[in-house]
């Protein structure tokens, strides 16, 4: 069961006097749009599955007889770690219907990260498929069944490989079980679903969102958006994060659209599928729009329908912005967390005009602040900390009172870690992460503009820069690059020379130079810095055995 959550009073009664929150539950929106759109499409994904709002509503209501029989109770959590597949959603629905908790998984999250993060929800259900992409996660869920004391079943997709133990499979549960007969309620106050942060930092923490947060976002992200039943979302991102869950899943729900899935994202498949079933929008992160944008000047291609895309994750550089709108596509950058789902935007009809010099503004009902280091607010123009409030706010994270109460006071603001700076018209622009500053010599240097920089070298595919320790300095900049498959090496004298060329300032010239295969991201698209600190931490100190053994010093090291 979900333990204690944290909502303001106050903001409580202001929030239902506006219309912000009110009775209603995901379900209670779920059976409306099953009643006003029961023939429309609601879901298609890339394997060749195609369900209608009824047929989703009659197999989840399948899927929810099962739980209720297993035991299930309002509040238990039921976890999942499914691909973008149309049976993402039929769970969704089926948890919605029996007033469970929707915990969706990331499919990156080994055995070991699994057992936590069911202990830490004390998860009574699992589902999961029996292999996926080379990986047996039938045996390993059997493997970790016995350290995870809440777990009572697990429910298996067979769908790529036949099951090897007892447990029930999904299509056994379909082709056994008949609609459940009477809903369970909840109160819109309660508990909906915990989303696991993406873990940039190596410290997972499981994020509760109650029916009146999401339903509040995802209303007000239809409306900002002018989306009508008749639009067509393309969703390539994972589900079990804000993107994929809140605008992929839910957002077309509440309006009778429909969601178009692809399972593992290729640029050159993704533009095929979006002309095929004529899709008028997505949302991602930016390298799915950098592949996208470059096989259409490759290849010669167009997307006949897409009207936009929108872009979060990171800052979304201007020549981006210009590229995509050459193809027809207003590329706008969107900005939030798991904890604050995305809150702020460009919209549609500024997107040229702002140019990727801001992340937009705040949707109606959520307040932003920037403060400094004393959480007071700053000048317009200044550097701080993006502090958000509103409807939408996360209640804090699943049994960890400690975490919650770091980045969420108790008047509803959440301290997002995010550094920003604002302008007099409200908009905001996110420069960096506070702990990704990188500190040389007494000055901050922000890491995100630096690979802006680095990544406009035409020898370069993709970047991401860290801080390097330095007895002297205290830091020092070392860029981690995947060259262009037509590359074969670059140092960093060549890399230094063209950015003299382009005279970027030298404050911003890289001081050691990794070159790797691909950069670690998370299933967002965020970079993985705590991975590559531990790279370079580890390459350093083979470095330092080199000297101790040869007798050097560090500059004798750079010329062997």
């Amino acid at each position: 069961m979900i333990g204690q959550i944290k909502i303001n009073s106050s903001r409580k009664k202001i929030y239902e006097k506006m219309g912000y929150w009110g009775d209603k539950t995901l379900l209670d929106y779920w059976n409306v749009s099953v009643k006003d759109y029961a023939d429309r499409e609601f879901v298609v994904d890339d394997r060749g599955y195609r369900y209608t709002y009824k047929e989703i509503d009659e197999k989840a209501g399948a899927i929810a007889s099962y739980f209720i029989k297993v035991g299930i109770e309002p509040g238990d959590v039921i976890s999942f770690q499914i691909p973008v597949w149309s049976e993402f959603v039929l769970i969704v629905v089926a948890c919605m219907k029996v007033g469970a908790v929707i915990n969706p998984i990331g499919m990156c999250y080994d055995e070991k990260e699994v057992v936590y993060l069911l202990n830490l929800t004390e998860s009574k259900i699992f589902i999961c498929p029996t292999l996926y992409h080379k990986t047996d996660y039938e045996k390993s869920i059997i493997s970790a069944k016995k350290y995870i004391k809440s777990l009572s079943n697990v429910v298996l997709l067979d769908n790529l490989k036949t099951k090897k133990s007892e447990n029930v499979t999904l299509k056994e549960i379909l082709s056994t079980y008949t609609t459940l007969a009477d809903e369970v309620k909840v109160n819109s106050n309660d508990v909906a679903a915990v989303l696991f942060t993406s873990g940039t930092t190596g410290h997972t923490k499981g994020v509760m969102l109650t029916h009146n947060n999401i339903i509040f976002s995802e209303r007000y992200f239809n409306r900002e958006l002018s989306l009508t039943k008749d639009d067509v979302m393309f969703m390539p991102a994972p589900l079990n994060h804000a993107t994929g869950f809140h605008h992929g899943i839910i957002a077309p729900m509440f309006i009778g659209a429909k969601v178009i899935l692809q399972s593992r994202f290729k640029s050159k498949e993704a533009i095929e599928l979006m002309n095929a079933e004529k899709c008028t929008y997505s949302m991602g992160s930016t390298p799915f729009i950098y592949d996208i944008l470059n096989d259409m000047e490759n290849e010669g291609l167009r997307l006949n329908s897409l009207k936009f895309y929108l872009c979060g994750g990171a800052p979304v550089p201007g020549n981006m912005v210009r590229r995509a709108y050459e193809y027809g596509v207003k590329l706008c950058e969107v900005y939030g967390s798991t904890e604050s789902v995305p809150h702020a935007f460009v919209r549609l009809d500024e997107t040229l005009e702002l140019m990727g010099s801001t992340s937009g503004r705040p949707v109606e009902g959520v307040e932003v602040r920037i403060v400094d280091e004393n959480r007071q607010d700053v000048f317009p123009g200044t550097v701080g900390e993006e502090v958000s409030r509103g409807p939408n706010v996360f209640v804090g994270y699943i049994n960890n009172k400690k975490a919650t109460d770091k980045v969420l006071d108790d008047e509803g603001w959440f301290y997002s870690g995010d550094l920003c700076v604002g302008d007099e018209d409200g908009n905001i622009k996110i420069v960096g992460r506070k702990k990704d500053m990188i500190i040389r010599g007494g000055e901050n240097l922000n890491p995100n503009i630096i690979g802006s920089y680095i990544v406009e070298c035409p020898m370069i595919q993709d970047q991401a820069v860290i801080g390097m320790p330095d007895e002297r300095l205290g830091e020092r900049i070392c860029a981690y690059v995947v060259l262009k498959s037509e590359q074969r090496s670059l140092t960093l004298k060549k890399l230094l020379k063209y950015l003299k060329q382009k005279r970027i300032p030298k404050r911003y010239w890289p001081e050691r130079l990794e070159i790797i295969g691909e950069i670690p991201r998370t299933d967002s698209g965020k970079v993985k810095k705590n991975l590559l600190r531990e790279d370079l931490k580890l390459r350093m100190h083979k470095e330092e055995l080199v000297c101790e053994n040869r007798n050097l010093g560090q500059g004798d090291l750079k010329r062997l």
